[in-house]
C-alpha cells in the first residue's frame, strides 16, 4: 500500500532509467503536451509515454483521465487492464479506481475498509484540437493558441501521430528551419531554383515568440492544379509557444489560410511522437485524405525520421 508521503516522493522523483538530465526534466515537467488524439481514447485503456514516465489514458463515463500506468500494490500495468462502470480495473488482482484515482474495491477482500491512500497517480486531462494534452507537474493549463480549429469558417484535418528517432527540440528546430525546404522537400512543394531565405525579425508576444516573412516560393503542392497570381507573394508567420510547440499560418491567395499546429511531444529524450492538427479556409470540399497523404510525404522526405 503506498501512503501519502510516499506518493508524493514517486510524483516528483525521476523516472526509472529518465534520459533526461535532472533539471531538464525538472523544468520539462512543468509543461503541457498532447500525448493521443481524443479519437484513439475510449473505454479501452490506452499507453502512452511521457518524458519518460509511463501513463494511461482512458474515458470514465465520457471523462478522459490520465493516470500512471501503475497499480501500486503490485506494480501491475493498467493499460492492460479495462474500464467497468467508469473505474478501472487493474488486471492483476482487480484492484478498481475512480477517475479521481480513489481505490474503490479489493476483490480479494471485499470487507476490508479501503484506506484513502491507497490510490492512483492522476493528471490533468484536457481535450483540445483532437488531442489528449496532459503535464507532469502543473495543473494551470498551458496549450497553444491555435484559433484556426475553433473556427467554423475553417476545415480541420488531424492526420495520424507520426513517431521520430530523435529529439523533441531537433523536430521543432526541423519545423522552423524554412532554409531546408529547398534541398529536402523537392517532391513536395520545395525549389531548387528559388532558395534565399529574406531577412525577417523575431519579436516576443505573449508567452512565446513571433516571427513574419514574405517569400515567392510557392506554398502549393507539385502536381496540383491551384497556382498563385504572377508576383504573388506568400505571408508566413511562426509562432513558437515553449518549450517544443509551434504554428504557421500561411497566407493564400482570395485571403485563403492554412494554419499548422506543430506539437513535438517527447516521448524522452530520444524519442518524439509528433502531432499536426491542420485548419485551412479553402478547398473544404478536398477529399482530407490527400491533405493527410500530402502531409505525411512531407513529413517522410526528413532525413532521418522513421
Amino acid at each position: 500500500m503506498i501512503t501519502e508521503d510516499k506518493k508524493s516522493t514517486v510524483e516528483n522523483q525521476l523516472p526509472r532509467d529518465c534520459t533526461f538530465t535532472p533539471q531538464d526534466w525538472q523544468v520539462l515537467a512543468q509543461y503541457w503536451y498532447p500525448v493521443a488524439q481524443a479519437g484513439e481514447v475510449t473505454d479501452k485503456p490506452v499507453a502512452v509515454k511521457l518524458l519518460d514516465v509511463r501513463l494511461v489514458c482512458y474515458r470514465s463515463n465520457g471523462k478522459v483521465v490520465v493516470a500512471r500506468d501503475l497499480c501500486f500494490h503490485r506494480g501491475a500495468p493498467l493499460s492492460k487492464g479495462w474500464v467497468e462502470n467508469g473505474e478501472i480495473v487493474c488486471p492483476y488482482h482487480g484492484f478498481k479506481y475512480s477517475c479521481e484515482g480513489k481505490c474503490t474495491s479489493v476483490p480479494a477482500h471485499p470487507d476490508m475498509k479501503i484506506s484513502p491512500k491507497l490510490k492512483l497517480i492522476v493528471y490533468p486531462a484536457v481535450e483540445r484540437y483532437g488531442l489528449i494534452w496532459t503535464s507532469l507537474a502543473s495543473t494551470e493549463e498551458q496549450i497553444p493558441d491555435f484559433p484556426g480549429w475553433d473556427d467554423p469558417d475553417y476545415l480541420n484535418v488531424l492526420p495520424p501521430s507520426f513517431d521520430i528517432a530523435g529529439s523533441a527540440g531537433r523536430q521543432m528546430e526541423g519545423f522552423l528551419d524554412v532554409s531546408h525546404f529547398a534541398y529536402v522537400h523537392t517532391e513536395t512543394f520545395g525549389d531548387r531554383n528559388n532558395t534565399v531565405v529574406p531577412q525577417y525579425t523575431v519579436k516576443r508576444e505573449g508567452g512565446g515568440l513571433l516571427a513574419e516573412y514574405v517569400s515567392t516560393v510557392s506554398n502549393y503542392g507539385k502536381g496540383q492544379d491551384n497556382a498563385a497570381p504572377e508576383g504573388f507573394e506568400w505571408l508566413r508567420e511562426f509562432r513558437v509557444f515553449p518549450p517544443f510547440a509551434a504554428s504557421l499560418t500561411v497566407h493564400f491567395p482570395n485571403e485563403g489560410k492554412l494554419r499548422i499546429l506543430n506539437c513535438a511531444s517527447p516521448i524522452s529524450a530520444r524519442y518524439t511522437r509528433l502531432f499536426c492538427p491542420i485548419a485551412r479556409n479553402f478547398d473544404k470540399d478536398a477529399p482530407v485524405e490527400d491533405t493527410i497523404k500530402f502531409n505525411l510525404q512531407v513529413f517522410q522526405e526528413e532525413p532521418g525520421d522513421g
